[in-house]
């Protein structure tokens, strides 16, 4: 317990509260006043100094006032003290991120901070001025008036600290432009988010945030509006949520999904979203993180983040790809010569619509959007009830006016007029001075280079009299071409002209007024002038309504985006589907892969199959493609390709664990039988591939193509089984004329086959040529977007692969197998078939080949009773509808399966073969 303190050592420690000072040491209440004013305008004064340690303002000690305590006095200066503390703080802070290398959003909240904070330090030196005006001030009137100003400091140092995080100031941690761009707007747009709802007298605070969140998001503004209607991503700092991949041209085939890549987060660190670099790879996501939140993007961006992306791409493309059709027009702002100059940008839009939200409710988006563009200053016709409101003075005070230079005397003079109403950078002084010289054309004449020139005439008359003796009169005038000749005064006048209209009004001077801004004295600059009076009126007005930032948002900014954004959309498809045919291309691809041309690989299917079935050799590439070429070429449906070698086969190499479903029928004959066999699968090395023209190979890509090859190597099994149980079956009608029971089993189990590849064949036609393309054209028309365009026909080729059991599934995988096992039996019984049909009349070789006939039987059974359950399970069905369908083909009139679902007889059992043989003999 410490001792308790005399009343000596409380006096020289904290002093005598109610004391009365000595008259030598008390504080003259007008220096304490104009000190408080000085240092909250950031100056330091007699009375109160910055401490550079404690990085704050401090007090001189001895100060008293009469009329006040020093319990009272010290905490109305401390109230000041903490104000003048946070504007100083802010402004240092300002100055550390002020740099000739800073992004562009950093500067704008560098730039839209220290405005705020030039208006609040402009409170105290109105106060100033009133008291040197001879107002008596006193310190407690001034706590009264100042209370705006104290408030508004803290807050402006509260929205710095968080936008600002001090490890990036003192430099302990590297942040990229882009995190920075959005940390500074993620956060206050969630700090306006909390000032929308505020009460009486808490308009400040929002006015602040609002002027500093505009301020901020107008870069971003820029380089979303060149991309979106220009295609040009102007991003020097690298602040956009996506960057360009410059290793990917924009004619490969690859531009689509890699040229313009979205950034991604690498970790989380000062409550900022770190960006990877790009030689960085993305890390593992987080438990309860999706893709969405590990892009660094502004959260009021990130639900239109890849359409904004897709946006670009596609004016690019429309740009680069030669226009085929004379009406084809491009997407872009600039539709003509003559609007480019007056067509409004999307920062000025913002500001203008912005303006009439909170400044008069008004909802202006959909006049600022009128026929798929955003409207130019010369279309705003508005009625006279508009004419009173703020937005609309700025949109036509703002913009520039085009005067026509006309020459009334039709001399070959030089006009002014174009000059004093443009932007004239080789001369700013008649830049700045436009409205005076607007204002006074009466005076152009006597301000022109071209009179003052030349000196005046001398009155020198009687001179010359007396020197030639009276025979001339007149006196010297240098305008007449004294003391030159012809030849010289004609090139000095015409040097004179050329001097006056590089440099017109050379002695005109400009007058500056105290805090002009730049916008009034310059003329109408695109994304400035008017942006720049839009942000000086949200200092001061007094808001209609604090709408919350999602509307504003959503009013001011997303409106026109996604409307370009669809704008472009619709633009692009008109493209593919009209200019560059994207639907013929994708025929075409239909045609090849799902062999739905009768006669264009009819021959080359042929030649292969003879092969295949000979045991020869197949694997020339150069041999196969003339084969294919020759097909082509003598095929009806020839004409659907460009050029015959626009497709080209070539072999794969098999995968060695990749064996046939099915054991191989296997007989005791020469070597040269064994080496007929094939497998059904021996199809699969070949890969077929079809030259996409551009830009249609961003749709139908290698990937695509590879897809196309699955699901045709499959059909070619199809082809290839019912190709060998037709030749099959030609063999067997030369037997009729002896009937064995024997006979009758291969017969009956060779219609099973049979029935089963024909019924497939059909399904396949059915739903993977004609429904699945059906869909694929409704799908087409309904589409937005090149993106939507490339969904579409991803979930086209994953329907047919479905249908055609070639998707990397496990369900999908047991049905294939066995698929491809009965598909397998198929050449399993042509070969038995063959070694009959050549001269198997060796009892061995036939009693081998009657058991080979009864494993096929009893295989085929063994696989449709497990299609059957498989394909019949009401999950399966209720998922895949075209699952029913395929079981209704192959179980014709309840042939294996009962309505209910219960196999009709066990497989294989000799019931069934005797329903077989009755079906067959009717």
């Amino acid at each position: 317990m410490e001792d308790p303190k005399s009343l000596i050592d409380k006096l020289n420690t904290t002093g005598l509260h109610f004391a009365y000072p000595l008259p030598s040491s008390r504080t003259n209440e007008f220096d304490l006043v104009r000190g408080v004013l000085h240092i909250l305008q950031g100056f330091s004064s007699t009375l109160f100094y910055w401490d550079r340690i404690g990085q704050c303002y401090r007090a001189k000690d001895g100060l008293y006032l009469t009329h006040l305590s020093q319990t009272s006095l010290r905490m109305v200066l401390d109230q000041f003290i903490c104000s003048a503390t946070c504007l100083k703080l802010v402004e240092i802070r300002i100055l550390k991120t002020q740099d000739s290398s800073s992004p562009p959003t950093l500067t704008a909240f560098a730039t839209s901070v220290s405005a705020w904070l030039a208006k609040l330090r402009d409170l105290a030196s109105k106060e100033e001025v009133k008291i040197n005006t001879g107002t008596a001030p006193t310190i407690l009137g001034l706590a009264s008036s100042l209370t705006s100003l104290c408030s508004g400091a803290e807050y402006l140092m509260q929205i710095v600290n968080g936008a600002i995080p001090k490890e990036y100031i003192e430099g302990d941690t590297r942040v990229s432009s882009a995190e920075m761009a959005v940390h500074i707007l993620n956060h206050l747009y969630e700090r306006l988010n909390d000032a929308c709802l505020v009460q009486g007298g808490e308009e400040d605070s929002y006015r602040m945030l609002l002027y500093i969140f505009v301020g901020c998001l107008l870069p971003y503004i820029e380089v979303l509006d060149s991309w979106i209607f220009e295609g040009i991503l102007d991003d020097p700092f690298e602040e956009m949520f996506f960057y360009a991949n410059k290793a990917i041209a924009i004619d490969e085939a690859e531009f689509w999904e890699k040229s313009y890549l979205l950034r991604s987060t690498q970790q989380k660190k000062l409550g900022m979203a770190q960006v990877t670099q790009r030689n960085i790879s993305v890390p593992s996501k987080i438990k309860g993180q999706t893709e969405r939140d590990l892009v660094v993007c502004p959260l009021f961006f990130k639900d239109i983040a890849k359409e904004i992306i897709s946006a670009g791409k596609s004016l690019q493309l429309i740009q680069h790809v030669p226009i085929l059709s004379t009406s084809s027009a491009l997407v872009g702002r600039h539709y003509d010569t003559k609007r480019c100059v007056t067509q409004l940008s999307l920062s000025e839009i913002f500001c203008l619509t912005l303006t009439a939200l909170i400044g008069h409710g008004d909802h202006m988006s959909q006049f600022f959007w009128q026929n798929d563009k955003i409207v130019s200053a010369t279309e705003s016709c508005l009625g006279a009830s508009y004419s009173e409101k703020i937005w609309y003075k700025f949109l036509f005070d703002g913009m520039p006016v085009k005067r026509e230079c006309v020459d009334l005397n039709g001399e070959n003079v030089i006009s002014f007029e174009p000059l004093v109403s443009s932007f004239c950078p080789e001369n700013p002084t008649i830049t700045v001075c436009q409205k005076l010289l607007q204002a006074n054309t009466d005076d152009w004449n006597s301000l022109n280079l071209s009179n003052n020139y030349i000196l005046p005439p001398l009155n020198d008359e009687e001179l010359r009299k007396a020197i030639f003796d009276g025979t001339t009169s007149k006196g010297t005038n240098y305008a007449c071409g004294f003391p030159f000749g012809d030849a010289e005064n004609v090139h000095s006048q015409h040097s004179i002209k050329v001097v006056e209209a590089l440099f017109p009004f050379p002695t005109v001077l400009p007058s500056f007024k105290e805090d002009l801004l730049i916008s009034e004295l310059l003329p109408f600059q695109k994304n400035s002038t008017l942006v720049s009076k839009v942000l000086s009126w949200i200092q001061t007005v007094e808001p209609k309504s604090t709408p919350l930032p999602v509307v504003i948002l959503r009013e001011c900014l997303t409106f026109y985006v996604k409307k370009q954004v669809d704008n472009i959309g619709s633009q692009i498809l008109s493209k593919l589907l009209r200019d560059w045919k994207l639907m013929d291309e994708l025929g075409v691809l239909r045609d090849v892969y799902l062999l739905g041309s009768g006669d264009l690989l009819q021959h080359f299917l042929e030649v292969v199959f003879k092969k295949l079935d000979k045991g020869e050799s197949w694997d020339d590439d150069f041999e196969l493609n003339t084969v294919l070429q020759e097909s082509i070429r003598n095929s009806a449906d020839g004409i659907l390709l460009s050029s015959p070698d626009s497709l080209v086969v070539s072999l794969t190499k098999m995968d060695g664990q990749q064996t046939s479903t099915s054991s191989s029928f296997v007989v005791s004959s020469p070597r040269k039988a064994r080496a007929q066999i094939s497998r059904i699968n021996d199809l699969d090395s070949l890969k077929f591939t079809y030259k996409v023209s551009w830009p249609l190979e961003l749709i139908a890509n290698a990937e695509a193509l590879n897809k196309y090859n699955q699901v045709m190597n499959f059909l070619l099994r199809i082809k290839r089984a019912k190709f060998v149980l037709d030749k099959a079956r030609r063999w067997m009608w030369k037997e009729r004329g002896t009937t064995t029971v024997n006979r009758k089993h291969r017969w009956l189990v060779e219609q099973k086959l049979l029935h089963f590849v024909d019924a497939f064949h059909q399904y396949v036609m059915d739903r993977v040529y004609h429904s699945a393309w059906s869909e694929l054209c409704e799908g087409m028309a309904a589409a937005g977007s090149l993106d939507e365009v490339i969904q579409v026909h991803e979930a086209y080729l994953l329907s047919i692969q479905r249908q055609c059991f070639v998707v990397p599934d496990k369900l999908w995988a047991l049905i294939a197998s066995r698929i491809n096992s009965i598909l397998g039996l198929a050449l399993d019984l042509y070969s038995v078939q063959r070694t009959l049909s050549s001269g198997g009349t060796v009892s061995a070789i036939k009693a081998r080949c009657h058991k080979e006939v009864d494993r096929i039987d009893k295989q085929f059974d063994d696989c449709m009773a497990f299609l059957l359950r498989v394909l019949s399970f009401k999950l399966n069905v209720g998922q895949f509808p075209h699952l029913a369908d395929l079981v209704t083909r192959i179980n014709y009139n309840n042939f294996y399966m009962s309505d209910t679902g219960n196999l009709i007889t066990a497989p294989a059992s000799d019931s069934l073969k005797f329903k077989l043989a009755k079906t067959l003999s009717v």
